[in-house]
Formats: structure tokens, C-alpha cells, sequence
């Protein structure tokens, strides 16, 4: 997981795999942590493209990871 951390950009969006590559969970359980407001919530660039924030998940990673940047 710390690879990757480290090459996300400072600004932009990532897609659903990406984030799960970063945070090994499942697609559902994903899902269930952003309604229950455990995970950042996300963006929706049109009707079929959703992304989130790497600044959110950076935050996120942080949080429950402790990963040093």
C-alpha cells in the first residue's frame, strides 16, 4: 500500500479499482463505508463515471493507516 501512496499526484481524482488498490476491501464493503460516512464520499463526473478525490483518500489512508508522507 505504501508504494502506491507515494505515487499518487497531489491533486486529482482516482477511479474505483485504483482506490481498491490502495485500500484492500471489497467493492461492497466500499460502498457500505461511504452511506455509513466511513469513507470519503465520491464524485460523480457524469452518469456512468464516478471517481473520488486523492485528496480525500490521501486523508483517508492516513487516518487509519498512519502512513508517513
Amino acid at each position: 500500500m505504501q508504494k502506491f501512496f507515494h505515487t499518487l499526484p497531489p491533486a486529482g481524482f482516482l477511479r474505483l479499482p485504483q482506490v481498491l488498490a490502495l485500500i484492500p476491501i471489497s467493492k461492497s464493503s466500499w460502498w457500505a463505508g461511504i452511506k455509513s460516512g466511513r469513507y470519503p464520499k465520491p464524485v460523480k463526473l457524469s452518469e456512468r463515471c464516478t471517481v473520488w478525490r486523492v485528496e480525500d483518500i490521501r486523508a483517508l489512508i492516513e487516518q487509519v493507516g498512519g502512513v508517513e508522507v
